[in-house]
């Protein structure tokens, strides 16, 4: 389904987006100057290494559970929750279990 296609109607994200075995998946369903929304699938055993980003960034999970750092800071971030990560901080993802989350970044003023 192309990113036209999504617009006007309810659409179940955890169905938006497989597992694949061993790796990161990604789609990108928004993408503007002032940020983006991605949704992504992760393989127990995956992540995102330490990085900071210029734009703040909203972490929802759809599915299982993810272990995420925010400038040292260790959560686990469960199905139904969300997180925020702020502009400029050190962060990083790990799934201890396969995980997908929609990732909501709007760029910081």
């Amino acid at each position: 389904m192309k990113t036209e296609e999504l617009m006007a109607k309810a659409i179940g994200l955890a169905d938006l987006l497989k597992y694949q075995s061993g790796t990161v998946v990604s789609r990108e369903i928004i993408k503007k100057d002032t940020g983006t929304v991605t949704l992504f699938a992760f393989d127990e055993g995956q992540g995102l290494s330490e990085h900071t980003a210029s734009f703040d960034a909203l972490v929802y999970i759809v599915d299982g559970h993810a272990k995420i750092r925010i400038d040292g800071k260790a959560s686990v971030v469960k199905k139904g929750e969300m997180i925020i990560m702020p502009a400029n901080k050190p962060h990083a993802l790990t799934a201890a279990r396969k995980f997908k989350m929609l990732l909501v970044m709007i760029k910081a003023t």
